[in-house]
């Protein structure tokens, strides 16, 4: 079920049918804060609750956690975990997230303690975008739930502290919201969202925000634009290739830093020639996360606000196997004139990013971020919680190691190793789509994009495990689960905000 994110007074708290309240722990005791009152409805509230009664509870330091105390007149009260620390946004995400699983599909209210919290905004925002996130739910769409905020202190809160907090709130329901948007469009069932519904898809969301330019680029003007590597992936697919080219740019003509993002969008992979076994291909559909991605990020940087220029790229296709599909041995030339062998049809996201990339690198950029499903490679070093992050230097990639680690999604640096270089010569073009077996294959595709970028600054993520998650597990929803959303939309606050520092 879907939330609407209200704030909320302490009184208007105890209409709803749960009120979550934060405890955290030291030496495994919970503390609650004195800025709750000391009853709600029926339920006495203690400062304290012993290691015995959370251990015959359930409640665990676990940011979280919860347990809920039932009650006959007046709402449910649902101690929920803020773990070790009340000023670590990751914890307020999760504390959002249990408190919505713990009222079920009734509404919420959490109570927001604000003496001595150094960012009210910071946590209000994380609080709501862990309940929304959680919320989410691609079967069920109704909106009748409400999340509502409460902040409470002592003796009250100022105004300012409400102020900054309904901000908070606000700034977190809308990135929440895009990010679910996003999930949305994954987790849509190939046949139903092939290139050319997928490109509408997007341009009816991106139509809405102020600053942004949408071009639908179909396979005619695609041909115009020597995409080779778009045109030999979708070859083989009766569906219509679709490249979407969004700008964001909020005062035109202004001096602002300029952002480029790439995003694969194989609507769905099902190897081509070089098939993939049939159980590889459920979950296809997810291989065109990266589009969906770079798409809410432009998007919310025009609700945002953001002063920054965006120029988002999604080369959109199907990777499928009829009679014009590209051969093993086939060689394909991107836009910018380099060629490619192909010796394996399944090795299609990098042919697709390639064009792209060339595409983003003429905009003369200040930093060009691609981000796809590439490799099985990736999920077998980093799990399906990290995503691989490479980096053509160093600023860029503490900038996006920062911003991940405000955001919550886990990045690992991974090295471009200059000597693996070798791992995709080829005899016959410039370079072929595969390394060595079995051999660093994250690294020799993340070295082939790199060749697209004309040496500009550049980041690749490679998101292919955390970009599903196979549980419901804090604020992560099973299926879609559009990781690095989040950290993008960091990334560019930051990006803005340094401009105007």
């Amino acid at each position: 079920m879907a939330r609407t994110v209200r704030i909320s007074s302490l009184k208007e708290a105890q209409m709803q049918a749960t009120v979550g309240v934060p405890v955290i722990f030291h030496d495994g005791v919970g503390t609650i804060s004195d800025a709750i009152p000391a009853r709600l409805a029926e339920v006495e509230i203690p400062r304290t609750l012993t290691k015995e009664w959370c251990a015959q509870q359930g409640l665990k330091e676990a940011a979280g956690s919860s347990v809920v105390l039932r009650s006959f007149q007046g709402p449910n009260v649902a101690f929920v975990s803020l773990g070790l620390s009340d000023q670590v946004s990751q914890n307020y995400r999760l504390f959002g997230a249990g408190a919505l699983r713990a009222a079920g599909e009734g509404s919420v209210a959490v109570l927001l303690p604000t003496n001595g919290l150094t960012d009210p905004s910071g946590a209000a925002q994380a609080v709501v975008e862990g309940a929304v996130l959680a919320s989410y739910s691609f079967k069920d769409k109704s909106s009748e739930g409400t999340f509502d905020v409460v902040p409470v202190a002592v003796p009250l809160p100022t105004v300012s502290i409400h102020d900054v907090v309904t901000k908070g709130a606000e700034r977190g329901a809308v990135i929440a919201d895009a990010v679910n948007w996003a999930k949305y469009l994954i987790d849509s069932p190939a046949g139903h969202l092939p290139p050319r519904e997928l490109a509408k898809a997007i341009d009816e969301r991106l139509e809405k925000d102020e600053h942004v330019n949408v071009q639908i680029w179909t396979e005619s003007k695609i041909k115009e634009e020597r995409l080779g590597g778009l045109l030999g992936v979708g070859q083989g697919s009766a569906q219509p290739t679709r490249l979407v080219y969004a700008t964001y740019d909020p005062r035109p003509g202004a001096k602002l830093p300029h952002v480029a993002l790439v995003g694969k969008g194989v609507t769905f992979d099902s190897g081509g020639l070089s098939i993939k076994p049939a159980e590889s291909m459920v979950t296809m559909k997810t291989d065109m996360t990266g589009a969906a991605i770079v798409m809410a990020v432009l998007s919310l940087a025009s609700r945002l606000g953001l002063g920054v220029r965006v120029t988002a790229i999604a080369p959109l296709t199907e990777n499928l196997v009829g009679d014009k599909a590209t051969k093993p041995g086939d060689v394909l030339t991107i836009r910018n004139g380099m060629t490619i062998e192909v010796l394996n049809t399944d090795a299609e996201g990098r042919l697709i990013l390639a064009d792209g990339l060339s595409l983003a690198a003429e905009t003369k950029p200040d930093a060009i971020i691609d981000v796809a499903t590439l490799t099985g490679a990736q999920s077998i070093a980093l799990g399906d919680e990290v995503g691989a992050l490479y980096a053509s230097n160093d600023a860029l990639a503490a900038s996006l190691e920062a911003a991940s680690e405000r955001s919550g999604e886990a990045l690992w640096r991974m090295p471009l190793v200059e000597s693996y270089e070798s791992h995709i010569d080829s005899d016959v073009a410039d370079m072929k789509n595969i390394g060595k077996a079995r051999l660093a294959g994250s690294i020799s595709a993340a070295l082939l994009l790199q060749r697209f970028t004309d040496g500009r600054s550049w980041a690749h993520l490679d998101i292919a495990g955390p970009a599903r998650s196979n549980e419901a597990l804090g604020y992560v929803t099973k299926g879609a689960t559009a990781f690095s959303a989040r950290t993008l939309v960091e990334y560019l606050v930051e990006v803005a905000r340094s401009a105007n520092a």
